[in-house]
């Protein structure tokens, strides 16, 4: 029989829960303090075992879930703040039918210290405006869930109605999230102390937040005066101090400095409202702001601009005569120096010219101007009229700022008859350019010209990156030198003239192609072939793409030793087939498709390795022995694609204690076949209690050990009769056990004596009802279950409600308790709790003066409210037989808390 199934998925909870929500028709909703630890636990059934994946949604958009998801059972987030609330899923999948999907909402609880703001009616603002005047008091903190507000006078409660003068209300617009007092023509008793309290309830247990705000006919909004100039001007290097001071304010204001463009520098000092620029530089400067804020009225705020002095970016050009339609520079001809350099502050800057090192000064023929620095900023230009053989020579641009301080900038320009426009031409033989993959190669224009000018690469059949990833890339000697040179760079490219340090003329261009040749690229790059012995083998090599596309041949290989070898013809792939596996036929193939750039290689291995088990997590009960010092454990697997190899023959068993090294080995034969979906069972024995062990299991067939899989197996009390899913159910407690099929019972034959007492201990249930903002009394929970005591050696049994704080219990007593032969029948109790913190329920057995009756218990459920009706006396009838497993009660955790149907009833 398979035992292969579909996943099935329950989340559960751990961590610093305040509360969770269990409802039947829509979402979890688990509630924690902000900076508790979030602890959701992803419970798994389902063979193969599933795996799991945690993401999370809600929140903004770039709000992802760490920016990845997390494949584990267990989803932990310390000191979990505001922004990770949200919706949770966990996702199990093993490829059987749907991936299994569960969610619950984690809801992050927190309150911020309240903000008190105060204002005055804009149409009565004057200098004393608080005195007789209409004054609005505003409170406001960031919580969730939303805020209670509270005012107080002094020691007094202020409420809508109770004075006269007082308004209290909540603007529509902000929903709750401010509540504003209004002081209407202040009297005397209204200056005073006012409190804010801002309460969620006590809810998570975070406490009531409170802020006091004095009021007084001096209190006034801030007012500050900066003792500085705007705009502030300064050389880079040097100190600046910015001070402010405030002229007025009550309560005293707090003073804050700012950066328009961003955070303040980080050598940056404040101190006392002065702000102090050590060693200034040229990023530094900025708009700088001095705010001051006392919550009354707006914050008070001025600003100063911190210019840097600068110089950078000095470049030139020619501009030939524009009546001529030619470029050349030649005599007679007017021609045009300009020279740009960038400025700060710009009005500063100042130009001269030199000849050969000689001051010029504007004449008729040598004309020097400015150009309007809205057209072309931070330029001069030198006008040469008809150009003169003794014109020829070096011309100088000098750029300075007025004051000094910042080094000069010097361009220099050649005219002489030599100078002439560019031109561009691409070598014979360089296009187009042919390289292999993974060479350097070199691109090459040649520029021609005086000045020569800068020449600018760039992709010219599309829009891409240059190989340094920039858009453009300069060359000064028309060269670009591409290392490595991958496929994807093959393409045209285009080289052209810069306007700058040359002639301001048409940018001259041209094109190189460049083609990247590349081995054939093929698939499968590397495949894994298990078979077994006497069986055929079919491998497959196909070509996706190369250049040269031609391809000249084909070579198969089994380690270096040639099997088979061709050339193409129409077809782009090539097989390789072994008709019966012989084992020196194990081994690594090879298939190399070839052209003249070199080989692209398949790779085969075939082996016949069988495949590795996988461990069955879902056993019933895995714990079948439990004694004293040691346990025992049943080790449950089936075996992925049996068939693929030869017959597996034993399993080789490894086990080690976890933290120590010593592998223990012993093999477990294997009689006959292994079905698909088999399930194989082997008892662990004498394990140690309470360590925890890893089990490596390895198969091992004809051509020796397959694959190995290795988990870990470790001892709880907790003996449910399934995994690790259950053991967050209702579970044993040691002294005697309660035996289970389809309900509880306790045997009491021997070695049980008299008085032997068992347990069984339910997980813990939080208390906080459906609204937690509601708590006005502790709630009621109707809790009932059914019995079963019959015989003349029946003891006792008891239910008990234990508190729980953190890992010790409190308040333990029992609240229901029967002894004695109660007839042949199944009867029912009901019991009204009333718990004020989280509890356990706890079933008690006590074994009577012989062997002649067993206590049973059936059907618990746990649900909200009080018990309606009295137990009735219906009677069930027996089972025919017990099952030989055991098994756990298991609660739903919905608003009822419910046994599953699987439980039936016994006969005694």
């Amino acid at each position: 029989m398979s035992v292969f199934s579909p996943p099935t998925v329950r989340i559960v909870h751990s961590g610093h829960t305040c509360n969770v929500e269990e409802e039947r028709y829509s979402e979890r909703v688990y509630t924690i303090r902000e900076g508790e630890t979030l602890e959701l636990t992803c419970l798994v059934t389902g063979h193969p075992r599933p795996q799991i994946r945690w993401t999370k949604t809600a929140g903004s958009v770039s709000d992802r879930f760490q920016d990845s998801s997390v494949f584990n059972e267990t989803l932990h987030i310390a000191k979990i703040q505001r922004h990770q609330g949200g919706r949770y899923y966990c996702k199990a999948e093993n490829g059987l039918g749907s991936p299994a999907i569960k969610s619950i909402r984690v809801d992050v609880y927190y309150l911020d210290e309240p903000v008190v703001t105060v204002h005055q009616s804009i149409g009565e603002a004057k200098e004393q405006f608080y005195y007789e005047r209409t004054v609005f008091l505003r409170c406001i903190a960031n919580s969730n869930p939303p805020i209670r507000y509270s005012w107080y006078r002094g020691r007094d409660v202020l409420s809508q109605g109770s004075d006269k003068g007082v308004e209290i209300y909540e603007p529509f617009f902000t929903q709750g999230e401010t509540k504003i007092l209004k002081l209407k023509n202040l009297r005397p008793k209204d200056y005073a102390n006012y409190s804010c309290i801002a309460s969620i309830r006590n809810v998570c247990g975070i406490a009531d937040r409170r802020v006091v705000f004095r009021l007084t006919n001096k209190t006034a909004p801030a007012s500050i005066k900066l003792l500085v100039e705007d705009p502030i001007v300064v050389n880079p290097g040097q100190t600046v101090s910015l001070v402010c001071i405030t002229t007025g304010g009550e309560p005293t204001p707090s003073l804050n400095w700012t950066l328009s463009s961003g955070s303040l520098p980080e050598k940056s000092l404040m101190k006392d409202g002065t702000l102090t620029l050590p060693a200034i530089a040229s990023e530094d400067a900025g708009v700088y702001s001095c705010i001051a804020s006392n919550n009354v009225g707006n914050p008070a705020k001025k600003s100063t601009t911190i210019i840097v002095r600068a110089l950078k970016k000095g470049r030139f050009w020619i501009t030939p005569d524009p009546y001529h339609n030619d470029d050349n520079i030649q005599i007679g001809r007017e021609v045009k120096i300009s020279c740009q350099v960038e400025a700060t502050p710009p009005e500063e800057l100042q130009f001269s010219w030199l000849k050969n090192g000689r001051a010029l000064r504007s004449s008729e023929r040598m004309v020097i101007t400015q150009t309007d620095p809205d057209i072309s900023p931070g330029t001069t230009n030198l006008d040469i009229i008809d150009l003169k053989f003794t014109d020829f020579g070096t011309y100088t641009c000098v750029a300075s700022l007025r004051g000094g301080g910042i080094p000069e900038i010097s361009i220099d320009v050649n005219i002489s008859s030599p100078t002439v426009p560019p031109n561009l031409t691409v070598p014979r033989g360089k296009s187009p350019m042919a390289v292999r993959e993974g060479e350097t190669v070199e691109l090459e224009c040649l520029v021609s010209g005086k000045p020569k000018p800068i020449i600018l690469w760039s992709r010219a059949d599309k829009e891409a990156p240059m190989p340094d990833g920039s858009m453009q890339m300069e060359s000064y000697d028309g060269v670009l030198r591409i290392v490595n040179v991958s496929r994807e760079m093959s393409g045209s490219y285009r080289c052209q003239t810069s306007q700058y340090n040359g002639f301001n003329v048409k940018p001259r261009e041209a094109v190189i192609e460049l083609i990247v040749h590349y081995p054939p690229a093929v698939e499968p790059v590397w495949q894994e072939v298990r078979q077994g012995l006497g069986r055929p083998v079919a491998m497959n090599c196909r070509v996706l793409r190369a250049h040269p596309s031609r391809v000249l041949r084909y070579e198969w290989r089994l380690g270096s030793r040639l099997l088979h070898a061709g050339t193409f013809d129409s077809r782009d792939d090539t097989d390789y087939t072994i008709r019966s596996l012989v084992r020196e036929g194990y081994g690594e193939y090879t298939c190399d498709i070839i052209n003249e750039v070199g080989p692209g290689r398949c790779t085969f291995l075939v082996t016949g390795k069988a495949y590795p088990p996988e461990f069955y997590y879902d056993t019933y009960n895995p714990l079948w022995q439990n004694r004293p010092r040691v346990y025992g454990y049943k080790l449950q697997w089936t075996q992925m694609n049996p068939n693929a190899v030869d017959r597996i023959m034993a399993y080789r068993l490894g086990i080690r204690q976890t933290g120590q090294q010593r592998w223990w080995e012993q093999d477990i034969p294997v009689e006959g076949n292994i079905q698909k979906g088999e399930l194989i069972t082997h008892n662990l024995t004498e394990l140690i209690r309470p360590e925890a062990y890893v089990v490596r299991l390895t198969p091992i067939t004809r051509f020796g050990e397959g694959d190995s899989s290795t988990r870990v197996v470790t001892y709880t009390k907790c003996m449910c009769y399934s995994s690790f899913y259950y053991c967050y159910s209702m579970c044993v407690m040691i002294v005697f056990v309660w035996l289970s099929g389809f309900y509880m019972y306790i045997e009491t034959s021997r070695p049980r004596k008299e008085g032997d007492t068992a347990r069984l201990l339910s997980p813990t249930f939080n208390v906080a009802p459906k609204n937690p903002h509601s708590i006005t009394s502790p709630p009621a929970y109707c809790f009932s279950f059914y019995y079963h005591m019959y015989g003349k050696h029946i003891g006792k049994s008891s239910d008990s409600l234990q508190r729980c704080k953190g890992q010790s219990t409190s308040d333990a007593g029992p609240v229901w308790s029967l002894s004695g032969n109660q007839g042949d029948r199944w009867r029912q109790a009901k019991i009204s709790i009333h718990p004020t913190a989280s509890f356990q329920v706890m079933f008690e057995g006590i074994r009577g003066p012989g062997i002649e009756g067993d206590i049973a218990i059936d059907d618990v459920t746990l649900e909200e409210g009080e018990c309606p009706d009295p137990p009735s006396n219906r009677m069930y009838q027996a089972c025919i037989s017990m099952l030989p497993f055991t098994t756990c009660i298991f609660l739903n955790f919905h608003k009822t808390f419910i046994v599953p149907s699987i439980f039936c009833c016994m006969r005694i």
